[in-house]
């Protein structure tokens, strides 16, 4: 496997584009022949061969400096402890860092601590900074990739010094300055364009993301990586929901308007990881913002009469799966039988039933 990930991450090589392409034509081949014989003894192994070849395909991050021998990594040892840790590996599904410089393994390990719960990726942080410090590099604030969004936080420092890396951002200029007519949004469409505009950033810097839109594609969870075509009509689907959420909102129909927040709710919470990120965590955080401005549109149609109950599915997916419709199902992240992430809330709006949709842990 070392052999065919160097082969497939050399640039400017036509025989990595000839394995890459083979590799995807495999991997379609054992999918649909998955999907067919669910009952074959070599079932298992099938599974756990599709899952390295998904992690074989996943590109090596656009944040990158200029390849290092093992011997010249400052940051391997740092590496090394983040893919042996069992705890990780729960929440992570087995995503070892594969990458290649310092500045790529700093950025990889700390985009995928935004999928672990806080306090894990807390102390992740501590120690992975405490390392690069006694190398002689020290946390650079200032040298950092932006991310428009509505508000200016620093998501993780660079480093200066012995190791050189940018960081990550979110930035209220990159939002300002991207084009996008903010002047008459109101603040709830304020944060739906950032989380547009965010959303289209971290696609482009993350090669881990993944899509369970079910207007784009409805039977299985996406890599946005992969499927350059499925990445478009997912970006071309949440551009839609937002625009249909602008128009709806100037809308004196407060029912119409809540089934557009749904709408926009549900494209937003369909950007996934495999596993999906823990609630807790900051991606988890993040995307409960969408929660909040769904809860104050369902808080507007009840002001005006309308019998409205939202419902955002979660535990043991036997419980919940009457209110939800073509569900997803993983064989990794969370426990058997778990919901793992709600991707559309239930709503019953004046009686009538609008199902959820979930993606939810096997009990293999």
């Amino acid at each position: 496997m070392q052999h065919l990930y160097k082969l497939l991450n050399t640039e400017n090589s036509e025989l990595a584009k000839i394995l890459r392409f083979n590799l995807y034509g495999l991997t379609a081949t054992l999918t649909k022949a998955h999907q067919e014989y669910p009952l074959d003894s070599g079932i298992g192994i099938c599974e756990e061969l599709l899952q390295e070849l998904d992690h074989l395909l996943q590109p090596i991050p656009v944040i990158a400096e200029k390849p290092q021998s093992t011997n010249e990594l400052k940051l391997l040892k740092l590496k090394e402890a983040f893919n042996y840790d069992p705890e990780l590996n729960y929440y992570l599904g087995n995503s070892h860092i594969h990458s290649q410089t310092d500045a790529e393994i700093w950025n990889e390990i700390h985009r995928k601590l935004l999928r672990v719960p806080e306090d894990l990726a807390t102390s992740w942080r501590q120690m992975a900074l405490k390392l690069a410090e006694e190398l002689g590099a020290i946390a650079d604030n200032k040298n950092l990739y932006e991310l428009p969004f509505v508000r200016d936080e620093i998501i993780y420092p660079g480093l200066s010094g012995t190791v050189k890396v940018k960081g990550l951002c979110l930035s209220q200029k990159a939002l300002a300055n991207s084009g996008i007519a903010q002047t008459h949004l109101s603040e709830n469409l304020h944060l739906i364009a950032g989380f547009l505009l965010l959303y289209i950033k971290f696609i482009e810097i993350e090669p881990d993301l993944h899509h369970a839109l079910k207007s784009v594609f409805s039977f299985d969870v996406i890599s946005l990586y992969s499927k350059s075509e499925q990445r478009n009509q997912y970006i071309d689907a949440l551009s839609d929901r937002f625009h249909r959420t602008q128009k709806s909102d100037q809308n004196t129909d407060t029912v119409l308007n809540l089934c557009a927040w749904i709408d926009m709710d549900e494209a937003i919470h369909s950007l996934v990881f495999i596993p999906p990120a823990e609630r807790y965590s900051w991606w988890g955080k993040l995307q409960k913002e969408s929660r909040r401005l769904l809860r104050k549109a369902a808080d507007k149609a009840i002001k005006v009469g309308n019998e409205v109950r939202l419902k955002q599915l979660s535990g043991l997916y036997a419980d919940v799966c009457e209110f939800s419709k073509d569900d997803l199902q993983l064989d990794c992240g969370g426990n058997p039988g778990e919901v793992l992430t709600c991707l559309r809330v239930y709503a019953r709006i004046n009686q009538q039933e609008y199902p959820g949709r979930v993606i939810f842990r096997t009990l293999r």
